[in-house]
């Protein structure tokens, strides 16, 4: 019933959005003397916000055609080089990469967006890297018939991509994929698995979310798991490929995301408004880019989002050493030569101060000069991997650690 209700939503905002462009359109049509007079600037302007925040939206490419290195443009190959039902594993190398460059694994959070809200961060580590990202499927999109994707299959996934790519891989994992990256570095450390990662790196992710709790952690907490199976999990409506799959939607997500923070995105939208209204166009294209990525949302399986919710924020499984994976307990102490960086933002609303440094008291063997935490000064949960403050001052600190541990085979 949710989910069809929303579909109607939809339905109807997106024909609002169509008609909302038009008259934008007609509005500043420079024929017409309203685009120049009295309320026309402001009307179409108005407008056209509108018609943005309610576009009909589907899943973004990545599109990274080039990046500059040293003042010069190299182009990039994208590729898919393996697929599977949930998610696929894809690969971005520039021209004139050295050969001896290093290998990551890109592991996005699986939590409300695609993948392609990474494309920042994507796009400054491919200069010096050859760079591999999880390209996970949008629930909604996968037949029943594929089975169900919990976190078992999840951290099954990850050690299938490590081994694909091969030796020596380093790892990314950004927020909510840390807990899973962790799992998975320590099942293979405990099988001595010779595609276990370089290093882990952890950027904002909820290790233990008993350390300072934000707002997501509290809503977590505040409910039953019930309550979420209840009101938030909803079935995939008979006109997707997913129908009749169990998922939590990304519009909730989404719009759980925005309503931490309504004011900002109110002003956000007021200034594109404004850039509109005096023709500052560029201004506004870049509000435009970011919403077209940020409103852009994908289901995921009810299961995976369950037991997330169960394991990470309710019962930190994982840091009182209770975390399961396919029947066997993990054995943190099982990473011993596996490189951990740490990473947070000093101004994160969303995974708080010392809830990702948790993870380097897990491996008590892994020697100190193998463990690092960065704290990025004045930064939020999103300028940890996108942004100038990214591309500036905290991948240089990645790209060093992984340079002082190359492997370890």
């Amino acid at each position: 019933m949710l989910y069809s209700a929303y579909e109607m939503q939809k339905a109807w905002f997106s024909s609002a959005s169509h008609w909302a462009e038009f008259g934008a359109n007609i509005l500043s049509n420079p024929a017409l003397p309203m685009g120049y007079l009295g309320m026309g600037p402001a009307m179409a302007s108005a407008l056209k916000v509108f018609a943005h925040v309610y576009e009909e939206r589907g899943k973004p490419a990545f599109g990274i055609d080039s990046v500059e290195v040293d003042g010069k443009s190299y182009p990039v190959a994208q590729s898919t080089v393996l697929e599977k039902p949930f998610g696929n594993l894809i690969r971005f190398r520039r021209e004139g990469l050295p050969e001896d460059a290093p290998t990551m694994l890109v592991v996005a959070p699986m939590s409300g967006h695609f993948a392609t809200l990474l494309r920042g961060t994507v796009a400054r580590l491919i200069e010096n890297q050859e760079v591999y990202v999880t390209d996970w499927a949008d629930a909604k999109t996968v037949p029943l018939s594929e089975g169900l994707f919990d976190l078992d299959d999840y951290i099954d996934y990850l050690i299938e991509f490590l081994r694909f790519i091969g030796p020596n891989t380093h790892v990314l994992a950004v927020c909510q994929p840390s807990v899973p990256a962790f799992a998975a570095t320590a099942v293979m450390g405990a099988d001595n698995d010779p595609c276990r990662p370089a290093t882990l790196n952890m950027m904002g992710g909820p290790i233990d979310t008993r350390a300072s709790p934000t707002g997501v952690n509290d809503l977590a907490m505040d409910k039953p798991l019930s309550w979420f199976q209840n009101n938030v999990v909803a079935t995939v409506p008979f006109s997707y490929p997913g129908a009749g799959r169990r998922v939590y939607p990304g519009f909730l997500q989404v719009a759980g995301f925005i309503s931490m923070n309504l004011m900002s995105h109110m002003m956000s939208h007021y200034e594109m408004f404004k850039h509109l209204t005096v023709g500052d166009q560029e201004s506004a294209d870049k509000t435009k880019e970011f919403y077209d990525e940020y409103l852009s949302h994908c289901d995921m399986t009810a299961e995976f989002y369950l037991q997330t919710i169960k394991h990470v924020f309710q019962e930190h499984t994982l840091p009182k050493g209770e975390f399961v994976h396919r029947g066997k307990a993990i054995d943190p102490d099982a990473i011993r030569d596996t490189a951990m960086l740490a990473i947070e933002g000093e101004k994160d609303d969303i995974s708080g101060i010392g809830q990702t440094r948790a993870a380097l008291d897990l491996a008590p063997h892994l020697p100190l000069a193998m463990k690092k935490y960065h704290l990025a000064r004045d930064v939020g949960h999103y300028g940890i991997f996108n942004g100038s403050k990214w591309r500036k001052r905290i991948a240089p600190v990645l790209e060093e650690w992984m340079r002082a541990n190359p492997g370890v085979n």
